[in-house]
């Protein structure tokens, strides 16, 4: 990972962390797809999508959560899943960074 998408996915977890998340892992990566951050949030298991874009010029950052990366991003939640003993409820979130480093969180970004 280069280092300003690290730099991104921390400060996204710390801002999560912030707002009452508790962050469980980062970067789980499955042989499907990888999944930035998975946090719980008051009994909900959170999959987190990071994205930065230094620019709006190509759709910004939004929208580079495309539907084959939602599909992969589904994918590697159902194989996280298999390892919780309990069935949590779940949702998908995605944290926008901009060039200047303004930070959007969008809970519930998108469904499975």
């Amino acid at each position: 990972m280069k280092a300003r998408g690290a730099a991104a996915e921390a400060r996204a977890a710390a801002f999560l962390a912030s707002h009452g998340l508790r962050i469980l892992e980062r970067n789980f990566r499955t042989r499907v797809g990888e999944i930035d951050l998975v946090a719980e949030h008051d009994g909900t298991l959170v999959f987190v999508e990071v994205r930065m874009r230094a620019s709006e010029r190509f759709g910004g950052a939004a929208a580079s959560i495309t539907a084959p990366k939602r599909r992969r991003i589904v994918a590697a939640a159902q194989l996280y899943m298999t390892r919780v003993p309990a069935d949590p409820p779940c949702r998908f979130d995605a944290v926008l960074v901009d060039g200047e480093g303004t930070i959007r969180w969008i809970p519930d970004a998108f469904q499975a």
